[in-house]
Order: structure tokens, then C-alpha cells, then sequence
């Protein structure tokens, strides 16, 4: 017959505690909690909650670091059916919506922008001053 040795009963309460830690921790923390702190950006965060339909940003066209940096609603829908058009110096910069109001692009496609004049500015500063190469 096995006898409770004092490493079993430890291992056994370590184990129940991390248990309750966990059950614990899985009932405070919800869906309207904030999301975990890390983002590189500070834009990133939309500023509508979930459930929101985001608004159509307004167009934009303006030089920024030399660049000349457009953005308007689009009629084809895009690459992924934004409906709205990013372009860098006369070249489309695909753009993408995210179903949280956040946006991406081919250029910063990790790294979410609160709207496509903030993913623009992102893109021009990511190409170091090369070109915007067109997707195919």
C-alpha cells in the first residue's frame, strides 16, 4: 500500500492551487476586458467597440515626407472589399479593413492603424524612400 509522502501531498497541492488559479482568472477576465498591453501603436486601437459599424474615412491627399500620399472611397471595392483607396505616389497601396475598424496594408501588414491616412503615413516611413512595387 502507498503512503502519502510529504513531495506527493506538495505536487498535489501546487496542482489544486494552480487550478483554482486558473478557474479563477477565467471568470474575471471577459470579452469586455481591455486587450493585453504590447501594441506597438497607439492608433491602433479603434476608437468604435465591438458591434460598431465603422464609418467610411474621409478622403485625404497630402505630401508627407516627400511623398505624396492619397486616399479616397473606391468604387471597385479593392483587393479585399474596403471600398476605399490608398495610393503613394501615383501606386495603389493595398489596404485592408479589419473587423475591429483597424487597418492594414501590404507594407505593415502586422501592425494595425486607426485609419488609412495612419496606414499610409506607416508605408511611407516603412519604404525608406524606395518605390511601391504594384501587386499582381
Amino acid at each position: 500500500m502507498s503512503q502519502l509522502s510529504r513531495r506527493r501531498a506538495l505536487g498535489a497541492s501546487a496542482t489544486a492551487l494552480a487550478g483554482l488559479a486558473l478557474t479563477g482568472f477565467a471568470r474575471t477576465a471577459g470579452p469586455s476586458d481591455p486587450p493585453a498591453a504590447g501594441h506597438r501603436n497607439r492608433e491602433a486601437h479603434s476608437p468604435h467597440g465591438s458591434g460598431h459599424t465603422p464609418t467610411q474615412p474621409k478622403p485625404f491627399d497630402e505630401s508627407f515626407k516627400g511623398r505624396r500620399i492619397q486616399g479616397a472611397p473606391s468604387h471597385h471595392g479593392g483587393h479585399h472589399g474596403a471600398g476605399y483607396a490608398v495610393h503613394i505616389d501615383g501606386e495603389e497601396l493595398h489596404v485592408m479593413q479589419n473587423a475591429d475598424g483597424t487597418w492594414i496594408s501590404v507594407v505593415n501588414h502586422y501592425e494595425t492603424f486607426a485609419n488609412p491616412r495612419a496606414v499610409a503615413r506607416a508605408a511611407v516611413v516603412e519604404l525608406q524612400g524606395s518605390q511601391l512595387e504594384p501587386l499582381l
